[in-house]
């Protein structure tokens, strides 16, 4: 199980898979179980965004078992957190906003593996 952060410029955290792109965390979620996904909006001019990430989640329904929407995006954010909620099982745990540092630390030192 692995653990993704997705995010165009932000320092990836130790710990974390590094998805730069909405394909390449798509790709990440598609072939790895993932327990901790942090997902921004904004991803370069013209590219697809958290929300094409968000979508391909629910139409496979492979969801991490905890996802932190980190986006400074405020209406990006809204509406990554809104579409997961709507549609992820009861068991999946999501954030709406970035993960605490203790969380981040945690996972770097191998404390969470499993969220």
């Amino acid at each position: 199980m692995i653990n993704v952060f997705l995010d165009d410029v932000r320092p990836i955290p130790r710990g974390f898979a590094a998805a730069r792109s909405a394909e390449e965390c798509i790709l990440l979620l598609r072939h790895s179980d993932v327990a901790v996904l942090s997902l921004d909006f904004e991803l370069g001019y013209d590219q697809p965004n958290g929300l094409a990430v968000v979508h391909a989640i629910i139409v496979s329904g492979r969801y991490p078992r905890e996802v932190y929407v980190h986006s400074s995006s405020l209406m990006g954010r809204a509406e990554m957190v809104r579409a997961l909620r709507e549609s992820a099982p009861l068991d999946v745990v999501i954030h709406d906003g970035p993960m605490p540092e203790q969380v981040k630390e945690a996972i770097a030192e191998g404390k969470i593996r499993d969220a």
